[in-house]
């Protein structure tokens, strides 16, 4: 198999990874064939997940959008992924160009292709580390030059905790956030469920499937225990509700059916 230019040394192209799968789903170029093979075995079971993708990232940009305009000027995106068109720095940056963005993947394609992406960006920095360690994330030094934890911050996770399984603790992580971040601080998450997907349970659990047999499951969780995420957080208006209804700039409800899976929502730490 042939390895692409910029495909890091080290790294097993055999085997697929979360990141770049939702690369492809998004239209990107960073992803290999074993990647797409998975993709393409995930959307015979689900056609929408590009759709979903779409939702997810439009719903990143609302909300990053609003916590500018709450003042907040710094932010910490955990399972950032690829960089892609219209992403946290772009977004933040051209509401506020004060704006600071640390990302934080694990995937080593991903930090690579982030650390090419923002070699001339001073406010803009990525570092290497897995939201299951959050005490991993919160002393990297890239964390203390690009953030001040005495200020408030938005703690981006979008589309992350779902492959977090239960054994390993997602609420303990997200608690060691949270306790790390200022008052005033909000928290940005995007999790799937099978409550909204136009499809029966049984027929979306062959793309978990899927998920599972890359060695990357995919955890589909409940409204509660999504909101279980925001203990410490007062959840703000409209809730806990589908992607597209979270603040819509536009007629959400002309929204492909798809768009509506899963559940967003912004909390601030008092």
């Amino acid at each position: 198999m042939e390895r692409p230019a910029w495909a890091p040394q080290g790294i097993d192209i055999s085997v697929p990874s979360v990141s770049r799968i939702y690369d492809y789903y998004l239209g990107g170029s960073h992803n290999f064939e074993v990647d797409r093979e998975a993709a393409r075995e995930a959307m015979r079971f689900m056609p929408g997940l590009p759709k979903i993708m779409q939702a997810n990232r439009a719903f990143m940009r609302r909300a990053v959008r609003f916590a500018v305009s709450e003042g907040i000027t710094q932010f910490l995106d955990i399972g950032s992924g690829i960089p892609t068109f219209g992403n946290v720095h772009e977004v933040a940056q051209s509401a506020n160009p004060e704006a600071r963005v640390l990302y934080v993947d694990h995937d080593p394609v991903a930090v690579a292709h982030s650390r090419a992406v923002l070699a001339d960006k001073k406010l803009a920095g990525i570092a290497s580390a897995d939201l299951r360690k959050p005490h991993d994330i919160l002393s990297a030094p890239e964390t203390s030059q690009l953030l001040d934890l005495t200020q408030p911050v938005a703690l981006l996770l979008i589309a992350v905790l779902h492959f977090v399984e239960d054994q390993d603790d997602p609420y303990e992580a997200v608690a060691a956030l949270r306790d790390a971040l200022a008052p005033g601080s909000l928290l940005i998450l995007t999790h799937a469920s099978y409550e909204g997907i136009p499809l029966s349970e049984e027929e979306a659990g062959r793309t978990v499937g899927v998920y599972r047999n890359i060695k990357n499951p995919l955890v589909m969780r409940s409204p509660e225990e999504i909101a279980g995420f925001f203990e410490g957080f007062t959840m703000l208006d409209p809730g806990l509700v589908s992607m597209p209804l979270w603040r819509p700039e536009g007629e959400a409800d002309q929204e492909d059916p798809y768009a509506f899976s899963g559940f967003a929502g912004v909390g601030r730490k008092a």
